[in-house]
């Protein structure tokens, strides 16, 4: 009974820690998304004003 319970505990331990990874993960996700757009945009923006200035 013990054995099972303590396999229980560490199960739910695993699952509740890579639950939280993933939410981690996801949220790094959108947050490199969001920061590869403003990248694209200042690049953009760059070449843009770079051209017209010549």
């Amino acid at each position: 009974m013990n054995i099972a319970l303590i396999i229980i505990i560490v199960i739910a331990v695993v699952l509740a820690i890579v639950g939280g990874l993933n939410t981690a993960l996801n949220w790094l996700l959108w947050v490199a998304v969001v920061v590869a757009v403003i990248a694209l945009i200042a690049f953009l923006f760059r070449v843009i004003s770079g051209r017209s200035r010549t």
